[in-house]
C-alpha cells in the first residue's frame, strides 16, 4: 500500500499514484459567461449546463460503461516545480471566494495545483434552488493566475490559460481572540488529492482524512489504486443555514460514482454522505466509508528512543458499536510487516478511528495530537454482511498515514455492479453514542515476571485501563472480575485493581500472557470487566505482534 505524506493539507505520497490514475469525466466548459448573482465577484464563469442529481449518477453510470481515460496532462516540468514550498506561497485572494458575499456563512476558497496535487478538478457553482422543477444551472470555475497572491518568479505563472484546481475549502469565522472574527484566516473542511477530505472537529483541529473510496488496500500481489473526484458542484447555501451540500463525481480504473455531501458546522462538524458506485472491473477489496489515520506510538510501548515526545498519533483506536450491541475498542499497532484485521459483522451500528486520549502533557507538541478529531461512521440503513477491516502498515516517522479502517462487504466486488451507499460522519471530540459501559484509556505491556526476580523470556505483562460508566457505580469494596480469552497461550497473575490517582470508577487490569510455541505469528487478546453476569467494560480485543517484548 502506498504511504501518504504528513503535515500538508493532504497527503504528498500519493503524487505518482494519482497523476498516473487521473481521469477524464467531460470536457472543459465554455467561454466565460455573465456572473451568477450569488457567484463572488470577478470569478470567470463557463457557459451554463443543466445538472440534477439524477443526471449525476447516470453520467457515472455511462463513464464505467468505457474506458477509463487519462486527462490531458499540463506541462508536466512546470509542475513539478510547485514542490512544497512554491506551493506554500500561492494563496487563494479572499476577495475571489465564491459565496464570498453570502446568502450562508462559509465561503469557499481553493487550492493550486503543483508536484503532490498535478491533476486539475473542474469546479462548478450551481444556480437556482435544488429540487425545483427544473434542472439546475451548472457553471464552472474558470482558473485565472490573477485568482492567487503568486511571487513573480513562481513556475505557476507558466502553466497555460485555464489550468484547474486542484481542491477547494470552506472558510470560516470563529469567535474568540484579538480583533474581530475573519472567516478569512479559518478553514472547517478541505477536499485535496484523489478522493481524500477531512474537516476538524468540536477542538478546531485538523488530524484524520476521510476518503470517498479505498480500492485493493494492503491486497498481496495488488497495487492500491486511488480514484479521483473529477468534478465538484456547489449548491447555493441557504439563508441563515449552517449547511453547505457538495455533489462528486468520482472516476477511476475500476469504478466511477456519485457523490453527494452535506455537511453541517456546529460545535463540531457533521457529514451527510449518498453515494452511487459502479465497479468498471472486479476488486478484491472494496473499501467502503474508508477512513485514514497516523498512528507511530503511545504510551503502549512508548517512543523506546526515537523520539523525544510520550506519544505521536493522530487516533490510538478502533472503537465498533455491532449489530448485535457489542462495543469493541481494539488499540491501534505499528506493526513488524503490514496486518489486515477482519471484524465479521452484520448492520453494524457504527465504528470510528477515535483519538481518546486528550492530555497535553502525553504528547508534549506544539502541532496539538490532543486535539485531533476522532471520526465515526455512522451507517444509514441496513450495510447486511460484511466487516469492518482495519489495515496498520509499519512507520518509522509521524509524516505517513499508516492505518486504515473501512467496511467491505461480504458479497465479491464484481464487474458490473452497481452499490448505493449512504452514512453520516461524526467529525467529534468523543464519540457520538457512547456507550453506558466503562472505556479503555490505556494500554500498556512490558516485560512479565514479578520485580526483584528474573524475568522469564517471552511473556508479556499488560495493564489495562478503564474507567467511566459502570464502573462508577460499583459498590464500596466490590472488585470488578478480569474476563480474559485469546485462541492460544497461557494467561498468569491476573488481577484488577483501583487506579491509584483517587479517580472514582478508574480501574486497571493486570495480567502476564505467555503465548504458546508457534509459528511467530500474531495472536488477538479478548478483555473485558463484569461483575458477576453484569458486564462493566467495553470489549478490549488486542493484537499482540512476535516481536513485541
Amino acid at each position: 500500500m502506498s504511504l501518504f505524506r504528513r503535515r500538508t493539507l493532504l497527503l504528498h505520497g500519493a503524487c505518482t499514484a494519482l497523476a498516473a490514475l487521473a481521469a477524464c469525466a467531460g470536457s472543459r466548459a465554455a467561454a466565460p459567461a455573465a456572473l451568477p448573482v450569488r457567484a463572488a465577484p470577478r470569478l470567470k464563469l463557463g457557459a451554463p449546463q443543466p445538472f440534477s442529481w439524477d443526471g449525476l449518477v447516470q453520467r457515472a453510470r455511462t463513464l464505467a460503461a468505457q474506458p477509463h481515460r487519462l486527462e490531458s496532462a499540463l506541462p508536466a516540468a512546470v509542475i513539478e516545480r510547485i514542490d512544497y514550498e512554491q506551493h506554500g506561497r500561492l494563496r487563494f485572494k479572499p476577495e475571489y471566494a465564491l459565496f464570498r458575499d453570502g446568502p450562508g456563512p462559509f465561503p469557499v476558497t481553493f487550492f493550486h495545483l503543483g508536484r503532490f496535487f498535478p491533476v486539475p478538478v473542474h469546479m462548478h457553482v450551481l444556480e437556482g434552488a435544488a429540487g425545483a422543477s427544473q434542472p439546475q444551472n451548472a457553471r464552472e470555475l474558470l482558473y485565472d493566475p490573477a485568482y492567487f497572491d503568486m511571487p513573480p518568479d513562481s513556475p505557476a505563472r507558466e502553466l497555460p490559460a485555464g489550468a484547474g484546481f486542484a481542491g477547494f475549502r470552506f472558510q470560516e469565522s470563529r469567535l474568540g481572540g484579538a480583533g474581530a472574527p475573519d472567516w478569512r484566516t479559518h478553514d472547517w473542511v478541505a477536499f485535496l488529492g484523489a478522493s481524500y477530505f477531512r474537516a476538524i472537529g468540536a477542538l478546531n483541529q485538523y488530524g484524520i482524512s476521510a476518503r470517498g473510496i479505498a480500492i485493493d488496500v494492503a491486497v498481496p500481489a495488488r497495487e492500491e489504486e486511488f480514484p479521483r473526484f473529477t468534478h465538484f458542484w456547489f449548491e447555493p447555501p441557504a439563508d441563515g443555514s449552517r449547511r453547505a451540500t457538495v455533489h462528486a463525481l468520482l472516476d477511476g480504473p475500476s469504478v466511477t460514482g456519485a457523490f453527494r455531501f452535506q455537511l453541517q458546522r456546529d460545535q463540531a462538524v457533521t457529514m451527510d454522505v449518498e453515494q452511487q458506485l459502479f465497479l468498471r472491473r472486479d476488486v478484491a477489496r472494496l473499501g467502503l466509508a474508508p477512513l485514514t489515520s497516523m498512528y507511530w506510538y503511545s504510551e503502549t510501548f512508548g517512543a523506546r528512543g526515537a523520539d523525544w515526545r510520550p506519544e505521536v498519533h493522530d487516533s490510538d483506536g478502533l472503537a465498533l458499536w455491532t449489530g448485535g450491541g457489542e462495543r469493541v475498542w481494539r488499540p491501534l499497532n505499528n506493526p513488524p510487516a503490514t496486518r489486515a484485521s477482519q471484524f465479521n459483522d452484520r448492520s453494524p451500528k457504527g465504528f470510528g478511528l477515535m483519538q481518546r486520549d486528550r492530555a497535553f502533557n502525553h504528547y508534549q507538541d506544539g502541532v496539538h495530537y490532543e486535539r485531533r478529531p476522532s471520526l465515526w461512521v455512522e451507517p444509514v440503513g441496513d450495510w447486511g454482511e460484511g466487516s469492518v477491516q482495519l489495515i496498520e502498515i509499519p512507520t518509522d516517522d509521524e509524516i505517513h498515514d499508516n492505518i486504515v479502517a473501512c467496511w467491505v462487504p461480504a458479497a465479491p466486488a464484481r464487474q458490473g455492479q452497481q452499490l448505493a451507499l449512504r452514512y453520516r460522519l461524526h467529525w467529534v471530540d468523543d464519540e457520538p453514542f457512547a456507550p453506558p459501559l466503562a472505556r479503555c484509556g490505556a494500554t500498556r505491556v512490558g516485560r512479565g515476571g514479578q520485580p526483584g526476580h528474573p524475568r522469564p523470556p517471552g511473556v508479556h505483562k499488560f495493564m489495562v485501563e478503564f474507567s467511566g460508566g459502570e464502573l462508577a457505580k460499583l459498590p464500596l469494596g466490590v472488585k470488578p472480575e478480569a474476563v480474559l480469552s485469546a485462541a492460544s497461550g497461557r494467561f498468569s497473575d491476573v488481577f484488577t485493581e483501583p487506579v491509584p490517582n483517587g479517580v472514582p470508577g478508574h480501574w486497571r487490569a493486570q495480567f502476564d500472557y505467555t503465548p504458546a510455541e508457534s509459528r511467530g505469528e500474531a495472536v488477538d487478546l479478548r478483555l473485558f470487566l463484569r461483575d458477576g453476569a453484569r458486564t462493566l467494560s467495553e470489549t478490549w480485543l488486542y493484537q499482540l505482534n512476535p516481536v513485541a517484548a
